[in-house]
């Protein structure tokens, strides 16, 4: 079954479903909707939790039944965490995933994420199993009438009083990237707190410059102009940028381009690949140049990267996520 993401509270409060699916590339949105799932199934007492991640090496699909079929010592109701931040499980994983939606555990929830899913992917027999056994939720980029409406929701559940000039200021500013919306609006709040706040007050608080140096970032990062973004990435990192946007841009780059270089191994057209990725001009030149230097090796690399500087971010592995993405960066340079 599918479900709008407003749709997802209230089946949430019904009954749980065996599998849930929740795909895009918008990651607050996505991080979100996993969130409320999971506080949904434990609060129904699914205490086990086991994380897979399709990202991390020497991953085996057979661990996804294995641990389906594995029991606690306590027997606790199981939730498998899986995710597939590229959206291409390959032809094992569909096995995989088909394999466990024919036959479902008991007391076993799987939450999966992933990136966007693209056309043909929803034609798949993984899919159409999934949602045949479950929930899959969609979950697309908001703009125009819907971004201002999140935003207005956003900020009164932050206990925010905006003026609907001030939401379309920041709307302007934010161009869609729903991370930078919701770091502007705890900003609103540490200034303003629950006073009425103008769009001048939205305007002198909110940087209009923050998203467009990450795109700054990810474009000479792709051009191997890697002494620039390192340049770049401090800067962004002195002037208080927070870290999940710059690895939000970073992984959604380094996505693209394994699901690019997949489709021309599979013999299909350059021009034809780059239309089906709605890449224009300049965005073919950038892709073009670091296709020509990154290799699948290397950019599985740069994925596991950006992965761990997540962990990091969010104190789940030790180190300092800016060194991480520091070299996340230095894999894309130019040799000579």
């Amino acid at each position: 079954m599918r479900l709008k993401l407003g749709q997802l509270e209230g089946a949430l409060k019904n009954k749980l479903a065996a599998i849930y699916l929740v795909t895009g590339d918008e990651p607050l949105q996505v991080g979100e909707a996993a969130d409320a799932i999971r506080l949904a199934v434990k609060k129904e007492d699914y205490l086990t939790r086991e994380v897979l991640s399709t990202d991390t090496s020497g991953f085996d699909w057979n661990e996804l039944g294995q641990t389906a079929d594995s029991f606690s010592i306590f027997a606790d109701k199981k939730l498998i965490d899986l995710r597939i931040p590229s959206g291409k499980p390959g032809k094992e994983g569909a096995k995989a995933l088909v394999r466990y939606c024919q036959s479902l555990p008991e007391d076993t929830i799987l939450l999966i994420t992933s990136s966007k899913l693209d056309k043909s992917s929803l034609n798949t027999k993984w899919f159409k199993a999934i949602e045949q056994a479950g929930i899959v939720i969609q979950i697309w980029p908001l703009d125009g009438a819907d971004l201002i409406q999140w935003l207005q929701q956003r900020a009164q559940k932050r206990g925010l009083q905006i003026e609907i000039d001030g939401i379309k200021a920041l709307a302007s500013r934010v161009e869609g990237n729903l991370l930078a919306a919701s770091q502007e609006i705890e900003k609103l709040f540490i200034l303003h707190g629950n006073s009425a706040i103008s769009m001048q007050s939205v305007e002198d608080a909110v940087a209009d410059s923050a998203r467009f140096d990450v795109f700054k970032l990810t474009d000479c990062v792709l051009s191997g102009r890697v002494t620039r973004a390192i340049k770049i990435l401090n800067g962004l990192k002195a002037e208080g940028i927070v870290a999940p946007v710059i690895v939000w841009a970073l992984a959604r780059e380094i996505r693209l381009l394994i699901n690019i270089t997949m489709d021309l191994k599979q013999g299909q057209n350059k021009q034809t690949v780059f239309k089906n990725h709605r890449l224009w001009d300049k965005r073919q030149q950038l892709i073009s140049s670091a296709l020509s230097r990154m290799k699948i090796k290397q950019l599985q690399e740069a994925l596991v990267l950006s992965s761990q500087a997540d962990r990091q971010i969010k104190g789940q592995e030790a180190g300092d996520c800016w060194e991480t993405l520091l070299s996340v960066c230095v894999l894309f340079r130019q040799t000579t």
